[in-house]
């Protein structure tokens, strides 16, 4: 058998190499190939092409690579119709992957999309589109599902690869000792992102939030990519690796959080977040003519409540910050309570695992 995948970034090469290793594990003998990173490699998919060639962002530097971009898109079409996979895998990167699939599904190539294009936050109409060109579709969120399934499609939600793979190194008591934490101290956590632009609009918000709570311990997590526009200069900060944003969590009493992956990541581990998201005007504003969602936060849509608070554009300061801290704080294990609740309905840990069987499933049969 064999299994053609595309990841165009660094989540999709986490996930392929998840699921690579779980295809080997029930089919050793499936071969895997297509586009990805070094962990997918390592997991033993082929790679023909790995997406750190191509990986560019913002507008200017789509357009500058742009011929780059449409040769890999060439290239990965010709290759699907010599090789004639069993099942084209598409791992998110909805841009690139659904042209891809277009030009792929003519040659009759059965195509599965793990983790399909977010229809149900925006562009409702896009889940008629994409369901026109797979043939299964795997969620890893359950509100994913109405959109889909009203246009069609063949959805499933199986789990959320996260409840695996959140998981602290070190205990909490070695956690203290190693960042040098006494149990009397609350620790809270800033995760301004690693984007550039949410740095730039996120991170001073935070650091006035910090000056209006002196009796806290703060850490930051950080990506050496982004290190070099941080300066906590005369604040009570320590920075960590970002790798090691797991056993902060574990110890932390509250977090300060760009909306994203990250503020998830802590409602598994338990963390409340104060959560913030600011973009340019004219983008907000377009934002709002778009998207249509009661809340901004996973956790928040998880529950269809809004048990972590969400402050946006003009209400990011460092006055609502600090008095959100204070009342997570007050409210600890309510919150935390339903947290828990709202976790829960990410599944049960072995996601990967079931994708893995449905990939394989698909590839085997007559759709």
């Amino acid at each position: 058998m064999k299994i053609m995948m595309s990841a165009g970034e660094a989540s999709g090469d986490v996930h392929g190499a998840g699921l690579a290793n779980e295809i080997k594990k029930i089919s050793p003998s499936t071969e895997l190939f297509g586009l990805g990173g070094n962990l997918m490699a390592t997991a033993g998919v082929r790679l023909v092409r790995n997406y750190k060639d191509y990986n560019v962002m913002g507008v200017v530097e789509v357009i500058k690579n742009l011929r780059k971009i449409l040769k890999l898109l060439d290239d990965l079409t010709e290759l699907a119709r010599e090789e004639r996979p069993d099942l084209l895998v598409l791992i998110d990167y909805p841009d690139f992957n659904w042209r891809l699939a277009r030009r792929v599904k003519k040659f009759g190539i059965k195509i599965l999309s793990y983790i399909p294009p977010s229809a149900w936050a925006w562009r409702k109409g896009r889940a008629k589109d994409c369901a026109a060109v797979a043939d299964v579709f795997i969620a890893i969120f359950p509100f994913e599902l109405p959109v889909y399934q009203a246009a069609g499609a063949k959805i499933f939600f199986l789990g959320n690869p996260l409840v695996d793979t959140v998981k602290p190194s070190m205990s909490k008591d070695a956690a203290r000792k190693f960042f040098g934490v006494n149990d009397s101290e609350q620790v809270i956590l800033l995760m301004p992102g690693s984007r550039r632009q949410e740095i730039k609009l996120l991170l001073p918000p935070m650091l006035e939030a910090v000056k209006l709570l002196p009796d806290k311990k703060f850490f930051l997590p950080v990506v050496d990519s982004v290190a070099n526009l941080i300066d906590t200069k005369g604040l009570n900060i320590q920075l960590v690796e970002s790798a090691r944003r797991y056993d902060l969590m574990q110890i932390a009493e509250a977090a300060i959080a760009t909306s994203g992956t990250v503020v998830l990541e802590a409602a598994l581990l338990n963390l409340p977040c104060v959560v913030l998201y600011k973009m340019a005007t004219l983008n907000f504003f377009i934002g709002k003519l778009l998207v249509d969602i009661k809340y901004f936060s996973l956790p928040n849509i998880l529950a269809d409540e809004e048990i972590l608070p969400e402050l946006l554009q003009n209400d990011v300061t460092a006055e609502k910050i600090s008095a959100e801290v204070l009342n997570l704080l007050e409210k600890h294990s309510e919150i935390v309570n339903k947290l828990q609740s709202a976790c829960e309905k990410l599944g049960k840990p072995g996601a990967a695992a079931r994708v893995a069987k449905k990939i394989l499933e698909t590839a085997n049969e007559e759709l």
